[in-house]
C-alpha cells in the first residue's frame, strides 16, 4: 500500500450509524477487526486490550448493565438512562473495548494510549471491510455491571463502545482545519 492509498482510507472513515439493522457483522469479521486492533503500539507489551461483541439480546442487556452501572453512581436523570436502556440496539453489532490497569500511573496512561491507537486500527479496518462505525464512551467508565457483563475485570476500564453495520448510505466529510506544525532544527 502506497501512502496516497492509506490516506484515502484515513480520509473515507466516518462516524455514523446509518446501517441496514437486519444485516448481521459476521463475527469471524468482528475477530480480525479486534486482531488489528492489537497491531498498535504497545510500549513494554502489556497487551492491555479486552473486546467484547454484542449482538440481538445482549445489546439491550448491555445497555441495562450501563443503567444498573448510572443507578448505583446517581448519574444521570431518568431520561438518559430510558435513552442508555435502548440506544445499543441501534446497530447489528456493538462491541466494547476495555483496558487493563497498570500498577505504575505511566504505564497505565499508555496502556489506554495503545488501546485508544488500536480502536483507531480497528474503526480503519472497518472502513476497509466496508462497513459504518461509530466510536462512542459509556457513561460510566468502570461500572461494575458493565465491566461484569462483558466478562473483563473489576479493575478494567471502558475505553470505547463500538457501533457497526452495513452502510446504508453515506456521510460527507466534515471540514478539517489546517495543520500547523513546528518544524524546529
Amino acid at each position: 500500500m502506497q501512502l496516497d492509498e492509506f490516506a484515502d482510507l484515513v480520509r473515507s472513515r466516518r462516524t455514523h450509524m446509518l446501517v441496514d439493522q437486519g444485516r448481521a457483522v459476521p463475527d469471524e469479521l468482528v475477530d480480525r477487526l479486534c486482531q488489528l486492533a492489537t497491531w498498535a503500539p504497545n510500549h513494554k507489551r502489556t497487551w492491555p486490550w479486552k473486546f467484547a461483541a454484542c449482538t440481538g439480546e445482549a445489546r439491550f442487556a448491555l445497555g441495562e448493565a450501563f443503567v444498573a452501572d448510572m443507578i448505583d453512581r446517581d448519574f444521570g436523570d431518568d431520561g438518559k438512562r430510558v435513552k442508555t436502556m435502548t440506544k445499543y440496539g441501534r446497530t447489528p453489532t456493538v462491541l466494547v473495548v476495555g483496558c487493563a490497569p497498570h500498577r505504575n500511573e505511566s504505564l497505565h496512561d499508555e496502556n489506554r494510549d495503545a488501546v485508544a491507537a488500536g480502536v483507531q486500527n480497528l474503526l480503519l479496518g472497518a472502513t476497509a471491510a466496508g462497513l459504518a462505525s461509530f466510536w462512542s464512551t459509556p457513561p460510566i467508565l468502570d461500572g461494575e455491571h458493565a465491566l461484569a457483563f462483558c466478562g473483563f475485570e473489576p479493575d478494567d476500564r471502558i475505553i470505547a463502545v463500538i457501533y457497526l453495520g452495513w452502510p446504508v448510505s453515506t456521510v460527507d466529510a466534515p471540514e478539517r482545519p489546517a495543520v500547523d506544525v513546528a518544524h524546529l532544527t
